[in-house]
């Protein structure tokens, strides 16, 4: 008898039934009243090794981001993910511990701490890199770790991503639709996998319908503003009637390329982005986005960790979130 199979009869989820059997809060009663029930019929018992485990925590989860200062504040998706982390952490009783790791030296100085048991009970990592090491001494430490993106080597590992290739796929195949003829696309950095996610739903929606790619319509950005902005100037002589950008900010970016060169969004030059930050219903005009529930998405990820701390690494989960295309005016669909 596994937490699945207790999740599966009670008709809830591997993580509510986790928090039942170790004794969190935040649980409603009816829940917890189904959950015990089952547990009590079944016969189940929780793990005697974890549960001694539990009674040694420190109940602090750490949080790395492969950011500096300025760069975790300049792109709002990382407050917004914080936010989320932070909530479900003061809801199961955890407090976070927050480590920007912006170069190798940082790195050094987190490492001791963050793999220390004790110090905390389990990490959540967002990937990083090609070549990044950090993620791989995490995992040898045996810290209890979700990785936040899909990591370059997932065996063994649990994360929880989004299925970014089939959502830029769906996004680029909306401007097909449209009747778009030169659709573009600004990239993510080609050394981490949600750029390179990203880049592959836009090279798979256009080979679906049969068209050819011209490297003049493709541009690498870093998520930036800044980085937006340069790469659509870049795009522009190639004379692109449509863009996907891969994050909104570097949508927003590509939105003041566009107005400095005298085009009208979407009249002559259509806009999708990826995120669906507050912003992008307030941008002018309003942004056609993929919508990921950022803020949820950092719940969520905390809800998987704290399973992994309460029941072992093994089995790794794979958690993949829904996206939603939110249709808006910047690509023209709306036009009459």
């Amino acid at each position: 008898m596994t937490l699945e199979d207790i999740a599966r009869q009670a008709g809830v989820s591997r993580s509510t039934v986790s928090r039942v059997v170790n004794g969190h809060p935040n649980v409603r009663a009816d829940v917890r009243q189904r959950v015990l029930e089952v547990v009590q019929e079944t016969g189940y018992h929780p793990n005697a090794a974890a549960r001694t485990l539990a009674s040694q925590r420190s109940r602090t989860i750490g949080l790395v981001l492969p950011r500096t200062v300025s760069s975790f504040f300049a792109d709002p998706y990382f407050p917004h993910l914080t936010q989320g982390i932070a909530q479900a952490c003061n809801q199961s009783d955890y407090t976070l511990g927050l480590f920007l790791v912006g170069s190798d030296e940082d790195e050094e100085k987190a490492f001791p701490r963050l793999s220390r048991r004790g110090y905390l009970d389990g990490v959540l990592v967002q990937t990083g890199q090609v070549g990044d090491q950090l993620i791989e001494r995490l995992i040898h430490s045996e810290m209890p770790l979700v990785i936040i993106g899909r990591p370059f080597h997932s065996d063994g590992v649990s994360f929880i991503d989004v299925d970014n290739l089939d959502a830029a796929r769906n996004a680029v195949g909306h401007l097909v639709r449209l009747g778009y003829q030169r659709i573009a696309t600004i990239t993510g950095p080609a050394n981490n996998t949600t750029g390179i996610d990203r880049r592959e739903g836009y090279l798979r929606a256009l080979a679906e319908r049969g068209r050819t790619v011209e490297e003049a319509l493709v541009a690498e950005g870093d998520f930036s503003e800044a980085s937006g902005y340069y790469a659509m100037k870049r795009l522009l002589p190639a004379k692109p009637d449509a863009v996907f950008a891969a994050s909104d900010v570097m949508a927003f970016g590509g939105m003041r390329a566009i107005r400095e060169a005298g085009l009208r969004i979407p009249e002559e030059i259509a806009l999708v982005g990826f995120d669906d930050l507050p912003q992008a219903s307030r941008s002018e005009p309003p942004l056609t986005t993929v919508r990921q529930q950022v803020v949820q998405f950092g719940m969520s990820a905390v809800e998987v960790l704290i399973d992994v701390i309460d029941n072992g690494v093994t089995p790794p989960r794979r958690i993949v979130m829904a996206t939603e295309l939110i249709v808006r005016d910047s690509c023209g669909a709306r036009r009459p």
